[in-house]
C-alpha cells in the first residue's frame, strides 16, 4: 500500500500566505483566492511542486489530466517530473479532433467540458491522475472524473491545491474517486 504523503503544517502556512485573497470579486461578497500570488513565488511553488512529485512518484501513473486552465499549470509541469503524459481537459470547443464531452451544472446555466477521444492513446486502464487548483461546488472536477472514466482509465485520485471545504464539493467527488487536497480553507 502507498504511503498517503502530505504537507507538514509549516509547509502548509507558507502555501497559504502566499495566496493573496480578493475581496468581492467576482461579485459582492465572494472571497477569491489568488493563486498567481503562488505562482510567481518561486519558493512556494517549487515547495508545492516538490510535495506533488514527492506524493505521486510511486503512484504508477501513466498520465496526469489537468482541468482547463489553471489545472494545465499544475498537470504540466507535474507530469515533466514525473516522466508521464499530460491530457488537458478543455471547455467545450476548444479541442480540434474528435472528443468526448460531459455537461455540468453552474450557478447560472450549465458549461460543458471535453477530451479527445483519444486523449490516453487508447491504452485501457492507463492510470490517470486528475489535477485542478481549486474545489468549489466540485462541478467541473466531477465532469472531468466522468468524461476520465468514460475512456475506459483508471482515474487513481483527484487532486487539487485547495479545498473551500464549507462549500463541500470534495463530498460530491468522492463518490467518484480519491480525493487529495493540499490546503483546506
Amino acid at each position: 500500500m502507498l504511503q498517503q504523503k502530505i504537507l507538514n503544517e509549516d509547509d502548509k502556512k507558507i502555501l497559504l500566505e502566499s495566496i493573496r485573497d480578493i475581496k468581492d470579486f467576482p461579485k459582492p461578497g465572494i472571497i477569491f483566492k489568488d493563486i498567481t500570488t503562488l505562482l510567481n513565488n518561486k519558493e512556494a511553488y517549487k515547495l508545492l511542486m516538490n510535495h506533488l512529485e514527492d506524493r505521486y512518484k510511486d503512484y504508477n501513473l501513466d498520465y496526469i489530466a489537468g482541468i482547463d486552465s489553471r489545472g494545465f499549470i499544475f498537470g504540466a509541469a507535474l507530469a515533466d517530473r514525473l516522466g508521464i503524459g499530460f491530457v488537458p481537459v478543455r471547455k467545450k470547443g476548444k479541442l480540434p479532433s474528435t472528443t468526448v464531452c460531459e455537461k455540468y451544472e453552474l450557478e447560472y446555466g450549465f458549461d460543458e467540458v471535453e477530451l479527445h477521444l483519444d486523449a490516453f492513446r487508447d491504452q485501457k486502464d492507463a492510470r490517470v491522475l486528475l489535477i485542478d487548483d481549486i474545489i468549489v461546488s466540485g462541478g467541473t472536477a466531477y465532469a472531468a472524473a466522468n468524461l476520465i472514466n468514460k475512456l475506459n482509465v483508471n482515474l487513481v485520485e483527484m487532486c487539487f491545491l485547495m479545498d473551500i471545504e464549507f462549500l463541500e464539493g470534495s463530498k460530491k467527488l468522492e463518490k467518484v474517486a480519491p480525493v487529495y487536497s493540499v490546503l483546506t480553507i
